[in-house]
């Protein structure tokens, strides 16, 4: 156990937290859960950091990370989804969600198969990754129907659409050990 892999488990522990903190009937709500997503992400951000800084990268690490990550993001999408009770927020959650499930069930596929650095983190992961964490965020932080959460939504919006385009680069680089020509691979 070394700090970067505390730091992941740190954002596990920080889920039911931020649940129940939704959840409270108090104003101040909105604001603390938006700070402990804030918070989780740059937990991420930092573990990631220092296990290559400090040279502490473990395989318990590289597995635990992409699931707390993962677990954050659709817990909160969630929560918006029942709070926002609205398919204008549904639609790019689904669309978040579900392309995080296409793609480790394709990664864990393709490490099967031996193929696992071709779908490798991209660039646009990177911008998707934060216009999704910035649009959670500014949707946290304030009640349905506020200015702030349209902008929220709009980058929601961003965001799905850059994980689709992302989606569908993962795919295409998979798409040679997906439909390997007869011959190939037996």
């Amino acid at each position: 156990m070394n700090l970067p892999n505390i730091l992941t488990l740190s954002r596990i522990v920080m889920i039911p937290v931020f649940v129940v903190i939704f959840y409270l009937p108090v104003e101040w709500r909105y604001v603390v859960s938006a700070a402990i997503f804030a918070v989780a992400g740059a937990t991420d951000w930092l573990d990631g950091y220092l296990a290559r800084k400090l040279d502490q990268s473990t395989p318990f690490g590289a597995f635990l990370d992409p699931v707390a990550d993962k677990l954050m993001v659709a817990v909160a999408l969630t929560v918006l989804i029942e709070e926002h009770a609205s398919f204008i927020l549904t639609i790019p959650a689904m669309v978040i969600i579900g392309r995080e499930i296409v793609i480790s069930a394709l990664r864990e596929w393709m490490a099967e198969v031996g193929s696992r650095a071709s779908v490798a983190v991209s660039y646009i992961g990177k911008i998707k990754t934060t216009a999704q964490m910035v649009s959670i965020i500014l949707l946290l932080a304030v009640p349905p129907g506020v200015i702030i959460a349209w902008l929220g939504t709009g980058l929601l919006y961003l965001a799905a659409v850059l994980t689709l385009w992302s989606m569908v680069l993962y795919l295409q680089a998979a798409w040679p050990d997906l439909f390997p020509d007869k011959g190939q691979h037996q």
